[in-house]
């Protein structure tokens, strides 16, 4: 079922890609000799006007062949190379931009059902550095180091990125009588212990989905599925509030209560502790705000700007070394996770299921739009660099260059594809 639900996905993100570049080659009168789904034999296809349509045996992958390749002294009118600089642009670009398209339509079904992550603060750690900053729970950040914030995660993506660095913030804070102000603070960040028991929770609560390596929940007991009710006596109604009780604990054992089924589980944990620069205050992201029609379109924006900018950051993150070639993943290590994310959701009901996978179908498809612009020959971006270098020059680049460039590109990129599956498999069978 796994592979199933990630071959749909796969082929919708696909099949959306090549339909960009396919409607703006008709809108331009470019030859599309075919429109496949798939890569190597054919298995079905039909025939048109002048495009063959196929799907082909194997389900990754896809292609408009409108000719890019053939000799530019051609006398067709309709030949792609024939077309003009902007035109040949559009069509290349409408690949990656029709993925950004099909994320924010996505994200449209999602937060229209889910509602977004509104950037609240749900836990402030008594004694923190946020505490003593005067920051609360229920403050809703609005800016954070000069920059609008939009999203929990993207106050989570910062702190994480940068976990050392002086935080200045602008917060709303709403009194009992419903009157709201506008405050700022700095929080200051020191190293300490930071403690945990090696547990991920889902959207339902505090229920746990998944565990660390050696995590010291799952070595005491717990399993996925339980939900935590009380930790220390301490009720818990969400996943915020477990961080907050385990810092507090300062690593003694903690008495933890567990939701089985029908029956209540007790069982005691020793937090792991693990030296960093700590703030006090936590975002959840599972808290989700309904908006009207024009919030849903707004916050959909942002969903998609959120994955953007996440990608564009992991990739210099693995320029400058941040990232190791070990945390790349391929169709394998992704059809890994989307089976990993449809067994979690799936006990919490359909609904789940469905949105796990259309957020999962939103992070993927603005990445494969990053991706696709990226300046890498063979890629739609390498492309795109010939173009505007030929309309910076007024005139192309030599056709034999231009298509070695290509060539080397695309072998280097079968040699990374082939590293990263290796890599993939090595991560999930040994």
């Amino acid at each position: 079922m796994n592979i199933i639900i990630a071959i749909i996905i796969f082929s919708a993100l696909v099949l959306f890609h090549e339909l960009g570049h396919f409607l703006l080659a008709k809108k331009n009168h470019i030859h599309v000799y075919e429109f496949c789904l798939g890569l190597g034999p054919t298995l079905f296809g039909v025939t048109k006007g002048e495009t063959k349509y196929s799907i082909k045996l194997f389900p990754f992958g896809g292609a408009c062949v409108m000719g890019e390749d053939e000799e530019f002294d051609s006398d067709d009118p309709k030949a792609f190379n024939n077309k003009s600089v902007w035109a040949r642009m559009a069509v290349v670009v409408a690949g990656p931009v029709f993925n950004f398209i099909l994320a924010f339509i996505l994200a449209v079904i999602v937060i229209a059902i889910a509602g977004y992550d509104d950037p609240y603060v749900v836990t402030v750690i008594d004694g923190s550095p946020a505490a003593e900053a005067g920051l609360m729970p229920g403050d809703r950040l609005i800016e954070m180091n000069g920059k609008r914030v939009h999203l929990s995660r993207e106050v989570s993506l910062e702190t994480n990125l940068h976990p050392e660095e002086e935080l200045s913030l602008v917060y709303e804070r709403t009194d009992e009588a419903g009157n709201v102000t506008v405050q700022e603070c700095t929080v200051t960040p020191y190293l300490s212990n930071a403690y945990q028991v090696g547990v991920y929770l889902g959207e339902t609560g505090a229920e746990i989905t998944d565990f660390t390596e050696n995590s010291p929940a799952e070595q005491a007991g717990a399993q996925v599925g339980d939900r935590i009710v009380s930790i220390n006596g301490a009720a818990i109604t969400q996943s915020g509030e477990v961080s907050r009780e385990v810092q507090k604990s300062e690593g003694a054992e903690m008495e933890i209560r567990l939701q089985r089924g029908d029956e209540e589980v007790t069982i005691r944990v020793t937090p792991t502790a693990s030296s960093g620069y700590y703030s006090g205050f936590e975002m959840d992201s599972n808290l989700r705000t309904r908006g009207n029609v024009l919030e849903v379109l707004e916050y959909s924006f942002y969903e998609v700007k959120y994955w953007v900018v996440t990608t564009f950051r992991t990739i210099g993150m693995l320029v400058t070394g941040q990232v190791s070639f070990n945390d790349l993943s391929g169709p394998v290590g992704i059809v890994d996770t989307i089976g990993t994310a449809y067994e979690q959701s799936k006990e919490s009901g359909a609904k789940y299921v469905w949105l796990n996978m259309l957020n999962m179908s939103i992070l993927l498809s603005a990445n494969l739009g990053v991706m696709n612009l990226l300046p890498i020959p063979a890629l739609d971006g390498g492309r795109l660099l010939f173009f505007i270098i030929e309309a910076v020059r007024g005139k192309r680049i030599s056709e034999k260059k231009e298509a070695m460039v290509h060539l080397i590109g695309f072998a280097l990129l079968m040699v990374l594809m082939v590293a990263v599956l290796f890599n993939d498999i090595r991560k999930i069978f040994f």
